[in-house]
């Protein structure tokens, strides 16, 4: 009898254990999770302290701006790749991306098709390009690269088109290589694609942009 009281016990002890050990968890699992603070990196740029200490002033004096925000800065860099053949392969674009990926320092999103063209054989949502936006410290250290390193790379290069502005302050430029980027290795390239790059400021004129671009010694044709 004493053994049959001693081994109810034991089972109602156990049970009460484990509700309470399922109660832990499902509270452990609704509390909200504490966000880890995310690492403040102290690298800045080399072109953007340039811009503060240099170009800004510059600007200010040559413009005659009476208001620090008067004075344009560039505040993105978009990069875009057509890629027609991953029409009829989509391993295209998966390359393409992962290149441009390589060139940008920032992972590249798929383009895709908004519509059917059936003279293309494009189905709407086929894969058909890749490009990326850059900010801050990326934008600038792939501008520095790009100035620097890609165009003199371009062969028989002889300047940037001093007219190729939006009207508001946009510049363009094509590249018909994009191997001409350190990143990319020439020796393991199968295809080479054209690069479109679009560099965006606050400028409200195409001259004021012409002036902040030239003196982050863009080479423009005279």
């Amino acid at each position: 009898m004493a053994e049959t009281e001693q081994t109810a016990k034991a089972k109602a002890e156990a049970k009460a254990e484990k509700k309470a050990a399922a109660g832990k968890a499902a509270a452990a699992k609704a509390a909200p999770k504490e966000k880890k603070p995310r690492e403040r990196s102290d690298y800045v740029a080399r072109l953007k302290t340039r811009y503060e200490n240099e170009i800004r002033p510059q600007l200010t004096k040559e413009r005659g701006y009476t208001n620090p925000f008067q004075v344009p800065k560039i505040t993105k860099v978009v990069l875009n790749m057509g890629i027609g053949e991953a029409v009829a392969d989509r391993k295209k674009a998966d390359t393409a991306a992962s290149d441009l990926s390589a060139i940008a320092g920032q992972k590249a999103v798929i383009t895709r098709s908004r519509k059917s063209i059936a003279t293309y054989k494009l189905r709407d949502g086929q894969a058909i390009g890749c490009k990326v936006t850059l900010r801050k410290s990326k934008m600038y250290d792939f501008l520095d690269r790009l100035v620097n390193i890609a165009l003199p790379r371009v062969r028989d290069f002889r300047g940037l088109n001093p007219k190729s502005f939006d009207g508001r302050g946009n510049y363009s430029l094509g590249i018909k290589e994009h191997i001409i980027f350190p990143e990319i290795d020439f020796d393991k390239v199968t295809d080479v694609w054209g690069l479109d790059i679009t560099v965006c400021t606050t400028a409200r004129t195409d001259d004021e942009a012409r002036a902040l671009l030239g003196a982050f010694n863009f080479p423009f044709r005279q």
